[in-house]
């Protein structure tokens, strides 16, 4: 504790010093040092508005079955008959994922690749069934 107050104390008097640290800083012997906020993790809720198109880019690869359940699920509710899934080109492993969800969705009407003015296999137009017939 005496070396942190003497860092505190130099700090405090050099030219160029930072503002002193409120008393609250100054630690009691064998008190636990105050909890940083927590970062940013996976449990954090996103918001997200419902539209007529969700880019899956944004979302880690072991979210996007969810992502995609829990957003047909809310596009029909809203009363959207046609949504697109933007999955990406690449190696095909996020479109794999995205077409097996759309497979056994019951919201699910059908689906196929995106005409080329609208991704073309880089997205997946979902048609969706009326709110009232499918299943919650």
């Amino acid at each position: 504790m005496l070396r942190r107050l003497r860092d505190w104390l130099d700090r405090a008097l050099s030219p160029r010093a930072p503002a002193p640290p409120a008393p609250a800083d100054l630690e009691a012997p064998g008190a636990e040092p105050p909890e940083a906020p927590a970062p940013p993790g996976a449990d954090d809720i996103v918001v997200m508005p419902i539209e007529d198109a969700i880019d899956l880019h944004t979302f880690a690869p072991r979210d996007v079955a969810s992502v995609v359940e829990e957003y047909l699920h809310e596009a029909q509710q809203r009363g959207f008959r046609e949504v697109r899934l933007i999955h990406g080109r690449g190696k095909g492993v996020q479109r794999r994922i995205v077409r097996s969800v759309l497979s056994r969705h019951p919201a699910v009407d059908g689906f196929r690749d995106a005409p080329a003015s609208r991704g073309g296999w880089g997205a997946t137009v979902v048609w969706l069934k009326a709110a009232g017939d499918a299943p919650p």
